[in-house]
Formats: structure tokens, sequence, C-alpha cells
């Protein structure tokens, strides 16, 4: 199996289903010359040239208004919106168009748009370029919503992504992209909605996504080696949610553990604490913890900023606690 980073398994995907369908082509702010501010689309002019490699003016609701058009005409969109952050200014667009559309024309019409977007803390950017912002568009029905770990994962994901006829936002974590993994030498759709077990485990399910499901499985090592026997999951796709897989390992565990970096409170995690209270209730032998960043913006300074965000630390003393260990 080749092994690539994050980062070339997102330009592979790209790559491979331009080469494959014309009706696919990616459009966002400075991704032709210069390959996006994460450089994650570079070289990909020269391959695809102008016309499906396009730079957008700096308006990300008139990129996502243009994006949802072509998707509607039967077009395979993804449109990269350069941080997080972003999503905010083009909320209009995917919250009341793309994620309505398909409903309010009776199935007339579909919208398959991807909107790939980057954010998260670990390089000190400041409070208005690291937001972990999931937790607003899994809210909205219409929108499916996908957060990848992984090369493998984000490579098979995004594959799937792009061939839904729903509209999709795809999240990726800025400290990914280097990351090493081995993937399939062709190219293996990963279905949406389906979770994944990183490491098996007897004790505690922790369930992470993102950058907090390397810092969980680092916790999940260190746990071991204290007696304890962590079961790690990293749902992938934030909607529609395996709650099935959750469920059936916080039942086989008995405890569970809920870790992400957007700010804890009424984040992601309050949700699957909702889900494991209602279904797995009587399975649970201590309370569901949770793992998340403080309620405060994002601090500028390095220092400041790790204290703010959850490391592998946090999740290690919430395990600890769910087995009486604190």
């Amino acid at each position: 199996m080749p092994e690539l980073t994050y980062r070339e398994a997102v330009r592979d995907a790209l790559s491979t289903a331009m080469r494959q369908d014309d009706d696919v082509f990616i459009m966002g702010e400075d991704i032709a010359e210069m390959g996006g501010s994460m450089g994650v689309t570079a070289g990909m002019l020269d391959e695809f040239g102008k016309e499906r490699v396009r730079n957008t003016p700096i308006s990300e609701m008139a990129l996502a208004g243009t994006a949802i058009g072509a998707a509607m005409q039967g077009m395979r969109p993804v449109a990269e919106i350069m941080y997080e952050d972003f999503l905010t200014l083009a909320a209009e667009q995917v919250v009341n168009q793309a994620a309505k559309l398909r409903y309010m024309s009776g199935g007339q019409l579909t919208v398959p748009v991807v909107f790939r977007t980057q954010g998260g803390a670990g390089w000190s950017p400041g409070a208005q370029h690291a937001q972990q912002l999931e937790a607003w568009f899994v809210h909205i029905p219409g929108l499916k919503v996908v957060f990848a770990s992984t090369p493998e994962d984000v490579r098979g994901l995004l594959w799937s992504a792009i061939y839904d006829d729903n509209p999709v936002v795809f999240f990726e974590h800025r400290t990914l992209y280097p990351i090493k993994g081995n993937v399939p030498q062709e190219i293996e759709p990963i279905p949406l909605g389906r979770a994944r077990v990183h490491r098996e485990g007897e004790d505690v399910t922790v369930i992470a996504t993102g950058r907090l499901v390397h810092e969980s499985l680092k916790a999940a090592e260190e746990a071991e080696g204290e007696g304890i026997s962590v079961e790690v999951v990293d749902p992938r796709t934030l909607q529609p949610l395996d709650e099935e897989t959750l469920v059936s390992s916080v039942k086989k565990t008995n405890r569970a553990v809920v870790a992400h970096e957007a700010v804890t409170r009424m984040g992601f995690g309050s949700e699957v604490a909702a889900v494991l209270q209602y279904q797995a209730f009587d399975w649970l032998d201590a309370p569901i913890e949770r793992v998340g960043a403080k309620f405060s913006p994002l601090p500028f300074a390095p220092v400041m900023e790790a204290f703010v965000v959850p490391h592998a630390d946090d999740v290690l003393a919430a395990i600890k606690r769910t087995v009486g260990r604190s």
C-alpha cells in the first residue's frame, strides 16, 4: 500500500475524480497558482487548466452560490472555503439554499456540491482563523457533514462526498495535513455515515473527531500502561451519525468519553452524549465525560492557545475519571 500525507490524499481524491469525470471541478480563493492556503491543490492548475481549477474573488457567499448553481445544473463542484471561520460568510447560501433546494423542489433538484474547508488550533493563527464550527452545520437538515482524521479516510470519504447527490460540508484539520498513512492502491470509497473503530478496548470508549482522534490514541496508549483498556472510535461522518457503532461500543465498555477540539459547551459532543444517554443508559457504569475547548476565543499566543484547546492529557484525565482513578 502506498504512503500518502493527509494533504496528498485530499489532492489525490480531487485529481482522480477530475480525471475520470469532466463534471467535477474545483473552485476557491487562490487555489490555482498558489495551490490554496495550505497547498492542497498545488499542481492541479497545470494538469487541469483554469476552467476546472478556478480562482474566485474574495467573496465566500458568491463562491458558495456559484458552486450551488453549478451543482443544480448537473456539475459536481468542490468549493474550497479557505478557512472554516469563513463559512460564516457563506452560511446563507449553504444553509438556506444548498440544504433546502432538494426538499423545496420535491426532489426535482439535486445539489451535489462539496464545501471543503479547514481549521483548527495548533499553529497560533488567532481567533478568526482556527475555529471548529462543525456543531453549527450538523444542526441543519439537508446537509451532510464529514470530518476525516487520517489519509486513508480523507481520501475515501472525499470521493464519496463528491459523488453524493446532497450538499456536503467537508472539514479538514490544519495540523493533520503533514501526517502520513498507508492508503489502498486504488481509491476505495468510504460510505458516508459509517464510523471507524481505530483501537479496540474493554474498559472505556472514547469517541473523538479530527485532531482529537490522534490525541485520544495517545491517551489510550498511556492508559494501557496503567491497566485501562480503551476503545477509540471516530464517527468520521458527523451527519448522518453512525449511532449504532457508537452505542454498541459503549454497551461493551460501559463507559464513554466524547472528545473534540471545538468548544465543549453546546458542541457536537453534547449530541453524542445525548444519544448514548438515551440508547445505552442501562449499560453506563459512570457519567459520560466530555473533552473540548474552554469557552473562549482562541488566543494568538501559543502558550495560551495550548491552554484553551484539549490535548492527550485532558483525554487521559477524563478516561481516569470514568474508572474512578481521578
